[in-house]
């Protein structure tokens, strides 16, 4: 019996027990919990439904939770600050802990005043969500003076989606690299329908919202970037580069124009930039950067489902995995010197394609598809065998294997085991 909910719509969801803990260990701390991620993966069903139900499990009466949907036409009116303000405390039960629930929290004009308002009161838990990064994180650190606290939910992780997935992992896996994981995806049976609903979101959703947002209607050069950034999904390039691309194509735009719209995919959770740190040197190298899809369904649709090189979109998943997992992930640099054909010392960079911190842990992760003989193996492992601390290394692989540690010390560990079994990483 797979461990599944009904969602709204008859849809079925999997419990999503790693966000709700998280608020859980926040319940009532004092803190406005503003939870971010991009539309669509699921942060209203999370406060709306499955937090609900755990307050109202724990003994809340249902008469202390205030949810408001304002992004519904129902909750149109509550677009006014002042009118939302006197809803709010024309709800509130005396002498007992209210909670509550805004959702799309951005689309109210001066939200940060009034939950700044809101959040004097001793017996209010102020919950709010969002869907641009910029917006609510500004506000979160100045307006709200540290008294922000965010959690950011994703797309369904791979363990998420087998979870409610109906078949063999072999075919949980090809449809997970190839539709990602919003849960909607879920209740999409045939390829075809799938496919639209990814089409349909990408296009009328989350561009629709930056076009709007940053008034950039008839401009072709948003939808080009998106377009080129899929097709290059983990390759190290910058603003620079992406202009000389442009220029290939008969556009010009400068880098400046580049790097501000690639920010308006970052506010919007569409992409995650992932930076270069030189590990010997312990210092961030200002530039090239790579992106990664927070959804690889909704890189592919971009290409029309053409470019399914799955070595690379595998090293996508395993990068937001590691972000589920709360880890900070840069993309690791392993300089050494070596004398060239002419006996000259020439210096040489070598690429850690994740490295991951959270607290005092620290691990190198190299993603490698295949692994067929020893050749391959020296040509993973190397970046890794020249970095001189105790931290683990780990080379995964896509073969299902039994996890085993290489004449180097390196742990070799499968995806499947990887994905599903977050403490591989610690045998």
């Amino acid at each position: 019996m797979k461990n599944l909910v009904i969602g709204v719509c008859g849809m079925t969801e999997i419990k999503r027990d790693l966000y709700l803990q998280k608020l859980i260990d926040r319940k009532e701390n004092g803190e406005i919990k503003v939870i971010t991620g991009i539309r669509r993966c699921g942060k209203s069903y999370l406060l709306f439904n499955l937090y609900y139900n755990y307050l109202l499990q724990n003994g809340v009466d249902k008469d202390c939770i205030i949810r408001i949907a304002l992004d519904s036409p129902e909750w149109e009116d509550m677009l006014n600050i002042q009118m939302l303000n006197e809803y709010i405390k024309s709800k509130i039960v005396p002498e007992k802990i209210n909670y509550v629930f805004l959702d799309e929290v951005q689309f109210v004009d001066g939200f940060a005043k009034l939950l700044n308002g809101l959040n004097r009161y001793s017996n209010l838990d102020i919950y709010v969500t969002g869907s641009n990064s910029k917006f609510l994180s500004t506000d979160i650190l100045t307006e709200f003076r540290g008294r922000g606290d965010e959690v950011r939910v994703y797309p369904l992780n791979y363990a998420e989606f087998v979870s409610a997935f109906e078949g063999s992992k072999e075919e949980a896996w090809k449809n997970y690299y190839t539709y990602g994981g919003l849960p909607q995806i879920l209740a999409r049976k045939k390829d075809e329908l799938k496919a639209k609903y990814l089409r349909d979101l990408f296009s009328k959703v989350y561009l629709a919202d930056i076009v709007e947002r940053n008034s950039l209607r008839g401009d072709v050069v948003m939808d080009t970037l998106v377009n080129i950034l899929a097709s290059s999904v983990g390759s190290l390039t910058n603003p620079s580069k992406l202009a000389n691309t442009f220029a290939s194509k008969g556009i010009k735009v400068s880098d400046k124009t580049i790097g501000a719209y690639i920010e308006y995919l970052q506010d919007a959770f569409l992409v995650n930039k992932a930076e270069r740190y030189d590990i010997k040197g312990r210092k961030y190298i200002a530039s090239p950067f790579k992106y990664y899809f927070t959804d690889v369904g909704l890189r592919n649709v971009r290409l029309n489902f053409r470019q399914q090189e799955e070595n690379h979109i595998m090293e996508n998943i395993i990068y937001n995995e590691l972000l589920v997992r709360d880890f900070n992930v840069d993309v690791g640099i392993v300089e050494y010197r070596t004398k060239n054909a002419e006996g000259k010392q020439e210096k040489v960079n070598l690429e850690v394609d994740f490295v991951c911190n959270k607290g005092s842990q620290r691990f190198y992760i190299q993603s490698a598809f295949f692994i067929p003989d020893r050749e391959k193996m020296e040509q993973e492992q190397n970046s890794l065998v020249r970095i001189n601390d105790s931290f683990k290394k780990i080379i995964v692989v896509k073969d299902d294997i039994k996890p085993w540690y290489n004449e180097e010390g390196i742990l070799v560990l499968g995806l499947q085991q990887f994905l599903l079994q977050p403490e591989s990483m610690l045998l």
